[in-house]
């Protein structure tokens, strides 16, 4: 949980700086972030699916 908290401070971070960026820049640094929650929901997913197997 405390992980998608920091996810969501720096994606604000991102979105409040992105007035005084370039596209190019912001768009980067939202891929980054992106990527970075999909591969937290991917992790979840399979940690959840394997607890409920065992």
């Amino acid at each position: 949980m405390l992980f998608l908290v920091v996810a969501f401070v720096v994606l604000a971070m991102v979105v409040g700086s992105a007035m005084y960026l370039p596209w190019p820049v912001t768009l980067v640094a939202a891929l980054i972030v992106l990527t970075w929650l999909a591969v937290f929901a991917v992790k979840e997913r399979h940690r959840r699916a394997a607890t409920r197997g065992a």
